[in-house]
């Protein structure tokens, strides 16, 4: 592990949730303790903060080892993340983040992989992997050529002949920053006015699509208090090129998939069945900015695994 301690304090919390529209009730100062046998003590840091914390260390760990150049000679344009949650992270408790050595492997095609692992008050809090490819690792085989002009379909309302429940968000500058600084991220190194530069973080598109999920749900009459839902992982590939492109007040369409839950989609060694979500971030001319899979448990199910009444 790092020997630089990462501490989120409530002010980060607060910043990261209202730059992406999140209204889950964790990370609330107030309403967590509405949650129902809620069994973290207190708000908890978004999962795309430290997706978001991972980015901008592995993009320093890259400068470092001058690995953009492999990145950029071989048009690695995919920046991939496979994470795994395994515990919270509470403010003003220090987290530490271990970047293992970069591996390139060149069968099926160049990658740069790193393992990542995330700890905090002793315990594990997430473990996966970064990896830098030419072709997306995650939902590489949806086709989304046939859709209808997103642009004419209202928000929150699904696609006409498909299954996609649709969201539709606006870049901001200011909530990019303010998410970076959330985050523990520099903002400087993405945004310089005076030099009129700004280069877009890859996570913070994708983080907008927690809100579409509760937004979805909100329209579900979902009881967040009563049967709230927590992460347990993500699989997400951007394209860099697309990032490159992104400016403030462009728009960006969220498309949300819920798939059937199934016994053969369980939470590693429980009977707990996965809730999946596969979410695409669309722009114009339906590029596809990000593809992600989200998985998520109703914590009561979670609770009731580890012997919680």
């Amino acid at each position: 592990m790092s020997n630089q301690p990462f501490i989120f304090d409530q002010i980060h919390i607060e910043v990261a949730r209202n730059a992406s529209d999140d209204f889950n009730l964790f990370h609330d100062k107030h309403k967590w303790l509405q949650i129902t046998h809620n069994p973290f003590k207190g708000p908890i840091v978004l999962g795309f903060q430290l997706n978001t914390l991972i980015e901008y260390q592995m993009r320093l760990y890259r400068e470092a080892h001058h690995e953009n150049k492999i990145i950029a000679e071989n048009n690695l344009r995919f920046s991939n993340y496979q994470i795994t949650f395994v515990n919270a992270v509470r403010p003003r408790i220090p987290v530490y983040l271990d970047i293992k050595k970069t591996l390139n492997t060149t069968i099926p095609e160049l990658t740069l992989g790193n393992r990542i692992a995330m700890k905090s008050d002793g315990k594990t809090v997430l473990l996966g992997f970064k990896k830098e490819t030419q072709s997306p690792l995650f939902l590489t085989d949806t086709l989304l050529d046939n859709l209808p002009d997103l642009n004419e379909t209202p928000d929150r309302t699904i696609v006409p002949d498909t299954d996609y429940f649709l969201k539709r968000k606006y870049m901001n500058n200011g909530s990019v920053k303010n998410f970076l600084s959330g985050s523990l991220a520099e903002q400087s190194d993405y945004f310089d006015e005076l030099a009129q530069i700004a280069h877009y973080p890859e996570i913070f598109p994708c983080s907008l699509a927690s809100g579409a999920l509760l937004e979805k749900a909100q329209l579900e009459h979902h009881d967040f208090k009563r049967n709230p839902m927590v992460y347990t992982s993500h699989e997400i590939s951007v394209d860099r090129h697309y990032v490159s492109q992104l400016r403030s007040h462009d728009r960006l369409h969220i498309l949300v998939k819920q798939l059937p839950e199934s016994p053969k989609n369980k939470l590693n060694q429980t009977n707990i069945l996965l809730r999946t979500y596969q979410c695409y971030g669309l722009l114009q001319n339906n590029e596809v900015l990000f593809r992600m899979t989200m998985n998520l448990v109703p914590l009561k199910e979670i609770l009731k695994s580890l012997g919680h009444k």
